[in-house]
């Protein structure tokens, strides 16, 4: 296999960096099933004293979100809104947030960022901590979204007996999702709040 000259970055060449170019490529072609794989690890390598795995919790509101219509950008998120748990779990809401921003809509990224201190809502005060702590972003135009994203898709899915869709159902639109250009302005659609899809 070719490898570049040199041993610092700063002495490579045109050359070089043109080779290294080549060789991403592949790799970024790659991301979906580096994504998927660390999904199916946290199957096993998981977050003790919940009654399902992290995996789970992601199809669970996954499954939630494709069941309610939503498209293809909310679904992807809800699978991957807590991926960071495996390897940042004191930040795992930001971990997640950034491994998914390049690829979908700037308020599905927002809301994944920020779910961690909306979820507080819920559980903050059994450990003394401020469960309105969302409400310094009362006044974001995601701040609906996340709430409902709380609410619907997050908090009710760590149900041992709830129905979920597998994993293998979710794999086409990781691809999709991770195929495309990164940080196209069409998809990130900056300054557009639509929402969760209304409940039927």
């Amino acid at each position: 296999m070719k490898t570049v000259s040199f041993t610092q970055m700063k002495d490579g060449t045109k050359e070089d960096y043109d080779l290294l170019a080549e060789a991403e490529r592949p790799y970024h072609a790659l991301t979906p099933e580096r994504i998927l794989s660390e999904l199916k690890r946290q199957n096993e390598d998981t977050l003790s004293g919940y009654k399902i795995t992290r995996m789970q919790h992601g199809l669970q509101a996954a499954t939630r979100a494709r069941r309610e219509g939503a498209d293809i950008d909310w679904i992807v998120g809800a699978l991957l809104h807590d991926i960071g748990d495996g390897l940042a779990p004191q930040n795992h809401d930001r971990f997640s947030a950034e491994v998914i921003r390049p690829f979908v809509r700037d308020e599905v990224a927002w809301v994944v960022e920020h779910h961690g201190i909306f979820q507080m809502l819920y559980y903050g005060r059994h450990y003394g901590w401020d469960e309105n702590a969302r409400d310094q972003f009362k006044d974001h135009m995601h701040f609906q979204a996340c709430a409902d994203f709380c609410e619907r898709w997050d908090q009710s899915s760590f149900d041992p007996d709830y129905e979920m869709d597998t994993l293998e159902s979710f794999e086409p639109l990781v691809r999709e999702v991770f195929a495309r250009k990164a940080y196209d302005p069409a998809v990130l659609q900056e300054g557009v709040s639509r929402g969760l899809p209304p409940l039927q």
